[in-house]
């Protein structure tokens, strides 16, 4: 394994079906390949793990936000590469992660509402069709889209083995690897 003296986030933000779970596995795979210390922290499953019953209000998603931030800089500070699969919607919540963790890039992953709603992994674009949920993010939700994201894929243009390499690309640029 590489020792990094200081390990970096890289934070995959979208919506729903846009894609970050996807990337985060293949860039994961990717960089424990070239030797590095890597972890992924998945918004759902630490949701599911540490308070399922959350629920989804601007503060509840605020709160999840700030755990996952605290677990992406405590990684990093220790050598690791933290990957972050989350939606986190809110603009703010996400400057405060790259002023929180220091080495951060952040990635928007974009797909079209009309390839979500195809892909729809978890089935909330149909539930939210039918009205059986209100307030799905990027849907009739609110999503802020980042304005200045260090990297932006589109996965409805993009393979995964291209984006993982423009990840790769920007992180090499910037000098964290």
């Amino acid at each position: 394994m590489k020792n990094l003296e200081r390990g970096f986030t890289i934070w995959l933000t979208g919506p729903s079906g846009a894609g970050k779970t996807t990337l985060a596995v293949k860039l994961a795979k990717r960089l424990k390949e070239m030797g590095y210390r890597v972890e992924i922290l998945d918004g759902d499953t630490i949701r599911k793990t540490l308070y399922p019953n959350l629920g989804f209000s601007r503060e509840a998603r605020e709160l999840h936000n700030r755990v996952v931030i605290h677990m992406a800089k405590l990684l990093s500070r220790n050598g690791v590469i933290a990957i972050v699969s989350l939606i986190s919607p809110y603009k703010a919540v996400r400057e405060y992660a790259r002023k929180e963790i220091g080495n951060f890039i952040e990635v928007y992953v974009y797909a079209p509402l009309e390839v979500r709603i195809q892909r729809d992994p978890k089935g909330l674009y149909a539930k939210a069709i039918k009205g059986e949920i209100r307030g799905l993010t990027g849907y009739d939700g609110v999503y802020e889209e980042p304005e200045n994201p260090e990297v932006k894929v589109d996965s409805s243009k993009m393979t995964p083995e291209e984006e993982v390499d423009a990840v790769i690309e920007k992180v090499r640029e910037l000098g964290y690897l």
